[in-house]
């Protein structure tokens, strides 16, 4: 009788429990050390890729076992947030020493009693002009708008167009535009005979039922997905995208989406950049952020360690360079095969 008690007390307290493992949380505000890091490890002295310059890397190490899952980044200066697939945000100062200091951590609210990773599985976010945040909840299919600091729920939508992205595929990739509007990307949900993933540009806060949207679709390259966009000073976006095989593990591409004058339903495709794949550093890079330092534009990229040992929680830097112009091929019929 009293085992039955404890079960019945369990469930009454918390509803949604079912067995399923607690979201980890952190104790206590983490300790956070950084290693230096090479773009090519096995000759460190090379840093081209594309039309980046690498600038500097780390692998950053927390000794608390909710550190890492790292799925999107926000960089002020030399003010660091990565917020985790479970809804954490760690944030610090690193300046050109590499080394991370004045750390702070946060727990933020979202759909779900915050249990299971399912109800925080934040994927994506952005910096609206008024200094709130948006951040973009896979499963849910939700978008939320924090204060500034993150600590305060403003509003929250689930947007009708995103309700029937699957479970996995949800507001993976976010971008602020210069124009006020906000780019949220699918990770792989697409319509069949359509070419390309779905996506939605909202012309105001998402979060506000009255503000116009309209859908389109974005297609990365054969086998990838995305999983992040930045936009850069003249309008175009630099997207993120990932691609997953036995052969070499992780591939990451860096693509350039010309979104200028996109149209409702129209579908984009970009021009491959830059790709991190063997011999450089490879890992499930899912964070991308543009920034401006000394005259130049910079590109950070992180990495979702899935709290895994065999990932790593990368840290990188890269100047970029000059861009090419736009490239929008025209769609065409697929070439035949030669027989072999």
């Amino acid at each position: 009788m009293r085992i039955l008690f404890v079960i019945l007390a369990v469930l009454l307290l918390v509803p949604s429990w079912s067995g399923a493992e607690r979201l980890p949380l952190y104790a206590k505000v983490p300790t956070i050390t950084a290693d230096r890091v090479a773009l090519y490890p096995k000759n460190p002295r090379r840093r081209d890729r594309g039309p980046f310059t690498y600038l500097g890397g780390v692998v950053l190490r927390g000794n608390d076992p909710a550190f890492g899952g790292f799925s999107s980044m926000h960089v002020d200066g030399d003010r660091f947030s990565l917020l985790s697939d479970g809804g954490s945000l760690v944030q610090f100062t690193m300046g050109a020493d590499w080394t991370p200091r004045d750390v702070a951590i946060r727990e933020i609210a979202g759909p779900g009693t915050g249990w299971e990773k399912r109800d925080r599985d934040t994927e994506s976010l952005a910096v609206r002009p008024d200094g709130s945040v948006l951040v973009g909840y896979e499963r849910h299919n939700q978008i939320w708008r924090f204060t500034a600091d993150l600590s305060r729920t403003l509003s929250h939508a689930a947007p009708q167009r995103m309700a029937d992205w699957s479970a996995n595929s949800g507001a993976e990739a976010m971008a602020q535009l210069h124009d006020g509007s906000v780019v949220v990307f699918s990770e792989s949900h697409g319509e069949k005979g359509r070419r390309g993933y779905s996506a939605i540009r909202f012309l105001g806060d998402p979060t506000d039922p009255k503000t116009p949207r309209y859908g389109f679709r974005y297609a990365p390259p054969a086998s990838f997905v995305n999983t992040d966009a930045a936009q850069l000073p003249d309008g175009r976006l630099l997207v993120l995208t990932r691609r997953t095989r036995l052969k070499d593990f992780f591939t990451t591409g860096i693509e350039l989406v010309d979104l200028r004058g996109v149209r409702p339903g129209q579908s984009l495709r970009g021009r491959t950049l830059a790709r991190l794949v063997p011999p450089t550093l490879h890992d499930n890079f899912e964070a991308m952020a543009i920034t401006h330092e000394s005259g130049r534009r910079i590109l950070w990229l992180a990495s979702d360690d899935n709290q895994s040992m065999l990932q790593r929680s990368l840290l990188l830097k890269f100047a970029i360079g000059p861009l090419p112009e736009s490239w929008q091929p025209k769609p065409g019929k697929p070439k035949a095969r030669k027989p072999r």
